[in-house]
């Protein structure tokens, strides 16, 4: 009894060992300690983390800079490339029938963006603003992208660059570039400039007889028939169609004929793996000229000959706009849109489709019409062009030789 006493008192007394009492307040000290230790720890991998985005950092901004001085040394030695006095027409006509056939070289065209002076802005829409700009003394229209509408820039580009696109009714494409320096971007479509802008200021404006009538008409049907037609050959052209035609989307030449511009939302047909090449873009057309079946979301989106018969009604309704403004028997029309007469200024889907499925109305037509034999023609072929059924529609090359036959008949020079 007396040795375990003596245990006892053993174990509750402090254990002492080289003068120094491990005791619980030690114990805490040393607790203590280790947090101590644990702080400056993280400490110092805070400030080697911080040290290391630094230097990514730095590197980053090191890269961009070395990227623009290159991109400025290469735009700088491609000056040289583009000899004076060159004109674009030349620079094009000399890419189509000695490159692929698709355009002018990249660099050439980041060149020829790089040199253009912007003159004044000529107009705006939900896509950006366009503007009249100058290269060495020429004129050109250059359209400048909100930075959200990259996927429109990007389809533009690409529908233009396509190889075979280039024809005298679609707008002449000259260039395209994109400068950004990561939380902003401006992307750039050089075009050719025509002074008379769009179908829809033209019409304001101006009245037709029915030889220049038909000179539109007939150009603006060229331009969409060999937008839809597939050529094929080792350098051939997919069939494309439009998505958004409506007269703002078509301009004005010297001329007087039409070219065929916006194509932005257009769609690709692969023949040999009979895919429809759809744009990535969540624009959609121009609720006033959609087709009914695009309307009562009825269009087979897997089907491209859909997009083609949607693109036929659009086109009719262009057609009236034209023949509205035709004299005849000093008689003529004010220029107004499809439908004004039917549906708000600003139309919702629902107004239209209430009109065109549901009530199946198509644009007034006037009386004198009817009196005249080629106004008659006209109005035949688009009562045809703006059938509910898009299976009865005309094809473009259908409404392109009918419209030929009448060229024809009116002795009309185009």
């Amino acid at each position: 009894m007396h040795k375990i006493r003596g245990w006892k008192n053993r174990i509750n007394k402090p254990f002492r060992c080289s003068g120094i009492t491990l005791s619980i307040f030690s114990v805490g000290i040393f607790g203590r300690s280790i947090h101590v230790i644990a702080l400056i720890i993280s400490i110092v991998v805070c400030l080697l983390f911080m040290m290391l985005l630094i230097f990514i950092t730095c590197m980053y901004k090191h890269k961009l800079a070395t990227q623009r001085m290159l991109y400025n040394r290469d735009l700088e030695q491609d000056e040289a490339f583009i000899p004076a006095g060159e004109s674009l027409k030349a620079l094009i006509d000399l890419s189509q029938s000695s490159g692929s056939g698709s355009g002018l070289p990249l660099l050439v065209q980041r060149t020829i963006a790089k040199q253009i002076q912007m003159v004044r802005q000529i107009g705006k829409g939900r896509y950006g603003e366009v503007w009249m700009g100058k290269w060495r003394g020429e004129k050109v229209a250059v359209k400048v992208f909100f930075t959200a509408e990259e996927a429109s820039w990007f389809r533009e580009t690409e529908i233009y660059q396509t190889v075979l696109m280039r024809h005298e009714n679609i707008l002449g494409f000259i260039a395209a570039d994109i400068k950004g320096t990561g939380s902003w971007t401006q992307m750039y479509l050089i075009t050719e400039y025509h002074e008379n802008g769009s179908l829809y200021d033209f019409l304001k404006c101006a009245t037709l007889d029915t030889r220049s009538l038909l000179k539109l008409a007939y150009s603006a049907a060229c331009g969409l028939c060999h937008l839809h037609t597939e050529i094929y050959g080792t350098q051939g052209k997919p069939a494309i169609a439009h998505r958004d035609l409506k007269s703002k989307n078509i301009l004005i030449k010297e001329n007087w004929t039409c070219c065929i511009a916006d194509l932005g939302l257009a769609v690709k047909f692969n023949s040999d793996t009979h895919e429809v090449d759809i744009p990535l873009n969540t624009r959609v057309g121009t609720k006033r000229y959609m087709a009914p079946e695009v309307l009562d979301e009825s269009l087979n989106k897997n089907n491209f000959q859909a997009y083609i018969m949607a693109d036929i009604y659009s086109f009719s309704l262009i057609i009236w706009e034209m023949t509205r403004r035709c004299i005849t028997g000093g008689i003529v029309e004010e220029y107004q849109l499809p439908y004004y007469d039917m549906v708000p200024s600003d139309p919702s889907f629902e107004d239209m489709r209430e009109v065109v499925c549901i009530k199946c109305l198509r644009p007034t037509v006037s009386n004198r019409w009817n009196s005249d034999e080629c106004l008659r023609a006209i109005l035949k072929l688009m009562a045809e062009c703006w059938a509910q059924n898009p299976a009865s529609r005309l094809t473009a090359l259908r409404i392109k030789k009918t419209l030929a036959k009448m060229v024809e008949s009116q002795d009309v020079k185009i």
